[in-house]
């Protein structure tokens, strides 16, 4: 998942109405309906009563033109009013004074509309920037690794909210981490940066999960101790690849499982879970350790709980683990695609943020067995 598709993405979302540029139709508008007009004058054998049409010319220029184009609009509209073979200004059709009031209104809409657009496009790509530095697109590869992502926020024009994810390579191997913090949308994006922040450290300095996880843990409870009645929580699944790839070991803090994908077939990996993070319960409910061994061809697909947690009109929970076994042919990339393509049409609407990553080792060994 790359910035530009982050991008790109975040414009599709918002649409026309929603400070996305305008489709192409709107700028034909103007110089198609002008045209029309125009046409319509000279091929008809009497004068037709729709000069009334011109008004609404400098109008619609407003929404896609500048205000230099709305004022030659405005312009060339004043001007055919006085082109006799057109007979746009007859008394009683079209009312001169209008037009060119309309027509000046329209150039000083047009340049507040202008100068308001270049702002939101400043705005905007500092706070995509910022987005972008919270959670940065995923490299393809990290080690022996290789990754592929999707994510989609639930709230609208934004590229990041409560689920996050990162892959790290450090001296004691690939790590990888999924987790979802309490709410979703901008406002938890700092207690996101926090987390990922935290993880980053516990790719370089901790040996093993259990002191990664500890480590968020006690980042969670440190910020929630800073703001009253914060009550902040996370849950967090943490993966660890051996030097060779071909073991992961894995341990959850209240998160979905899992899924190891192997010969055409998705099995979860169920865990035993420790406490989530953030409420002080680690040392009474640590997470437990698990280790998988990996054979050649495996991957691993993590979600959040904004797909498990889907359901369709009836009620019904969307089926990943069966949508997964009949997805398992598919790329890396394609597989996330086509899950989230899959979960549009099941569910009425999703409401909370869906987040997917599939990691695929690049075994090194003969084919193990799990254990």
């Amino acid at each position: 998942m790359g910035t530009a598709d982050q991008r790109d993405r975040g414009r599709e979302d918002r649409g026309w109405l929603r400070g996305a540029p305008p489709p192409p139709w709107v700028r034909v508008l103007p110089p198609a309906l002008l045209v029309a007009v125009c046409v319509a004058e000279l091929v008809s054998p009497h004068p037709l009563d729709i000069g009334f049409l011109l008004g609404a010319i400098p109008s619609l220029a407003v929404l896609s033109y500048g205000p230099v184009a709305t004022a030659v609009f405005g312009a060339v509209i004043i001007v055919l009013l006085y082109v006799p073979p057109l007979q746009l200004n007859h008394p009683g059709n079209t009312d001169l004074l209008t037009i060119t009031f309309v027509a000046i209104l329209s150039v000083v809409v047009s340049l507040v509309r202008s100068r308001r657009d270049a702002h939101l496009v400043t705005v905007r790509t500092v706070a995509e920037a910022a987005q972008l530095a919270v959670l940065p697109p995923l490299p393809e590869r990290v080690g022996p690794v290789h990754c592929a992502a999707l994510y989609r926020a639930a709230q609208r024009e934004t590229l990041v909210g409560g689920d996050f994810f990162d892959v790290r390579a450090g001296p004691y191997g690939v790590r990888a981490v999924m987790g979802d913090v309490q709410g979703h949308g901008l406002s938890a994006v700092s207690t996101v940066a926090s987390l990922l922040g935290a993880f980053r450290e516990t790719v370089l300095d901790e040996r093993d999960l259990k002191s990664a996880a500890a480590r968020l843990d006690r980042r969670l409870i440190v910020d929630s101790a800073q703001t009253a009645h914060a009550e902040l929580f996370a849950t967090a699944l943490l993966l660890e690849f051996s030097a060779d790839a071909d073991a992961v070991r894995l341990t959850s803090c209240g998160h979905p499982h899992a899924f190891l994908l192997r010969d055409a077939k998705a099995v979860e990996l169920v865990l035993e879970p420790g406490a989530p993070l953030g409420l002080g319960f680690f040392e009474i409910s640590p997470p437990k350790i698990c280790t998988i061994r990996l054979e050649r061809g495996d991957r691993l697909f993590l979600g959040s709980d904004g797909i498990t947690e889907s359901r369709d009109g009836t009620g019904a929970f969307y089926p990943l683990a069966e949508r997964l076994t009949t997805l398992a042919q598919e790329g890396p990339a394609d597989l996330t695609d086509r899950v989230w393509e899959d979960l549009l049409r099941f569910c009425t609407a999703v409401r909370d943020d869906v987040t997917m990553l599939v990691l695929t080792p690049d075994v090194q060994g003969e084919r193990g067995e799990d254990t």
